[in-house]
């Protein structure tokens, strides 16, 4: 079972993005936001996933599959009302962690997040952000990007 650990932040500032790999993504999702399970298409840059995750919020399980764009064109239309659009930015931290930070386009901007994954829960839970991080909105799930494909930027 593949899990995913990651804790979620607003951005105070943005960084220093010119080490950063960009990739243009647009993702929807096929379950409701409020389903326990998120299915969800995406295309990243010139490829497509169709992408499972569990419910939970810092330690939740993920299984990810590499479509075709024929496959990924033939769902596309049953997420209509729960898009997201964004450009990931994706870089290495100074203590060698990796960071994706999205720039949210369209209804959701100018929205800002940064996510960073660990391998323990330990981990992440002993993490320390660097300063251009801001609030700490990983339990938030007004900030679950299948909940603002829905509802919007959060108040």
């Amino acid at each position: 079972m593949s899990t995913e650990i990651e804790r979620k932040f607003l951005v105070a500032k943005l960084p220093d993005l010119s080490g950063a790999a960009k990739a243009v993504v647009r993702q929807g999702y096929l379950t409701a936001p409020d389903d326990s399970t998120e299915l969800r298409l995406r295309q990243k840059n010139d490829k497509f996933f169709l992408t499972l995750k569990g419910g939970g919020t810092m330690v939740r399980v993920e299984r990810e599959a590499e479509i075709s764009s024929e496959q990924f064109e033939t769902f596309w239309p049953e997420t209509e009302g729960r898009r997201v659009e964004k450009e990931r930015y994706t870089g290495q931290l100074p203590d060698g962690r990796v960071y994706e930070l999205d720039v949210f386009l369209g209804g959701l901007a100018p929205l800002r997040l940064v996510e960073v994954e660990f391998q323990t829960e330990a981990e992440a839970s002993a993490y320390t952000p660097p300063d251009w991080f801001g609030p700490d909105v990983t339990a938030d799930k007004r900030y679950k990007n299948k909940t603002m494909a829905t509802n919007g930027v959060p108040a």
